[in-house]
Order: structure tokens, then C-alpha cells, then sequence
């Protein structure tokens, strides 16, 4: 039995990285799945990908910053695929750089995106779970979410608002038979990561080798943190909520 056999998922910032990733494998896994995102061809080739597995996908072109193009998300899934049962609040951008480097326009973006698509998509998705007598939400922090980290204070702050986000949402809908709960990935091998090199204009090299400095001597994979998202998704996780689980290679554990 697959493990999300006629489950519907909605994965936002869903084109790339570990949206990429948890999207292949909730569709291997039986999801049909809503990939949601602003990179219209990116969103389109893994809805391909999804497909070239025997699964079933659909791409929903979203601005996650406003509030009426996530309830058209929302309300696209529910129509296009036939209901709601696991939202993904995956969707994230960094900004690294101090409170006195951010601008107040860049702060603004990164708490919309990391913060405030989480709140939009669950405000909508949560009424809708609840009629149906239940569902999974899965919100996507940080490491950094729960330790500090030089140079990137709008992101520890958004993420870290994610992480209290998530308890507080595990208690106001527990009852409604809605399982709440935060991954905080350490650094993986995503284009973000990339950027970050970028931005602090570090050599990628040096960069990844600087990150991979953790007991398992690695950075990580995308498709280890959507093995950590499908386990919380399924009812293998069936008493867990609110719960924060760190996958970051032993980065945290010292």
C-alpha cells in the first residue's frame, strides 16, 4: 500500500528544490499533487516529472505574497483534484545580511514569503480540511529557526516565526483532527543555498564546504527532506503534531 494512496497534496514553492523533491515522491507515493509556484516552466517540467513516475500532477501559477491568488490555489486543488488532505508551506527565500544591511522593502518580501504564505495558505486550506474530517499541514523552517545565524536576520526571524507558528497552529486545530508540524532542514543542495553564496560573495566551493561542516561531513539532499515530509504526511505519524523535526546532518546536535 502506497503511503499516500488517494491522498491530494498541495506543495507550494513546488518547481524546485525540496518542493521539487516532495512533490516526485508524494506522487510515487500515491498523492495527486498541486505544485504551486511563480516559475511557470519550472512548475510545468515537474508536472511532467510527475507523470514520467505514473503519477498525477498539476502546476497552479500563485503569488503567495497575496491573498486572493493563494485562495485560488486553494480553491483550484479542491476542483482540479478533488479536495485537500496535506498542505506543504514550503515556499522560502533568503535574504543574508544584518538588520542594519536589510533594507525595509527586503524584510518586508522575506516575512510576506516565509511567513505570511504559510498563514494565507492555511487560512484557507484549514476550513476546508476540517469539512472533511481532516488533514495534514506541513510547514517548512529552518536550523536557523531555532538558532541564530549571522547575516541573515530576516530569515532567522521569519523562520523562527514559522517553528512557534506551527505549535501554536497544532493546538488551535488538533481537535479539528488536523496534525500540524515543522521540518527544519539543515543546508541542502538547492539553488537557494547557491544564492546564499552569492550574496555573501563566497566562491560556491568554499561555501558548500563551509556548510558541510557537521557530523555527517555532508551538506543534504533534497529528497532526504521530502523522506522527512512524507513520513510526517503519512499516518506512520499518526499521533504526531506539533512537533519540529530537525533533518541537518547533526548540525544542530552540539
Amino acid at each position: 500500500m502506497k503511503a499516500l494512496a488517494g491522498k491530494v497534496a498541495l506543495i507550494t514553492g513546488g518547481a524546485s528544490g525540496i518542493g521539487r523533491a516532495t512533490a516526485l515522491l508524494f506522487a510515487r507515493e500515491g498523492a495527486r499533487v498541486a505544485i504551486v509556484d511563480l516559475d511557470e516552466a519550472g512548475g510545468e517540467d515537474v508536472v511532467r516529472a510527475v507523470e514520467e513516475v505514473g503519477g498525477w500532477a498539476s502546476f497552479v501559477l500563485c503569488n503567495v505574497t497575496r491573498a486572493d491568488s493563494c485562495q485560488r490555489a486553494v480553491r483550484f486543488t479542491v476542483q482540479e483534484l478533488g479536495g485537500l488532505d496535506v498542505l506543504v508551506n514550503n515556499v522560502g527565500i533568503v535574504r543574508r545580511a544584518t538588520v542594519v544591511e536589510t533594507r525595509e522593502q527586503e524584510w518586508d518580501r522575506v516575512m510576506a514569503v516565509n511567513v505570511g504564505s504559510v498563514f494565507l495558505f492555511s487560512k484557507y486550506a484549514v476550513p476546508i480540511m476540517a469539512e472533511a474530517g481532516g488533514g495534514v499541514i506541513l510547514n517548512m523552517a529552518s536550523g536557523w529557526g531555532l538558532v541564530g545565524g549571522q547575516r541573515a536576520a530576516s530569515y532567522c526571524a521569519s523562520k523562527g516565526a514559522v517553528v512557534n507558528l506551527t505549535r501554536a497552529m497544532a493546538l488551535d486545530h488538533g481537535p479539528q483532527n488536523i496534525r500540524v508540524n515543522c521540518i527544519c532542514p539543515g543546508d541542502t543542495d538547492t539553488g537557494m543555498l547557491r544564492d546564499e553564496a552569492r550574496q555573501l560573495g563566497q566562491p560556491n566551493g568554499d561555501f558548500l564546504s563551509e556548510a558541510a561542516q557537521r557530523p555527517l561531513g555532508r551538506i543534504g539532499r533534497p529528497e532526504e527532506i521530502a523522506q522527512a515530509a512524507l513520513y510526517l504526511a503519512s499516518d506512520a505519524a499518526s499521533f504526531v503534531t506539533g512537533a519540529v523535526l530537525v533533518v541537518d546532518g547533526g548540525g544542530l546536535a552540539g
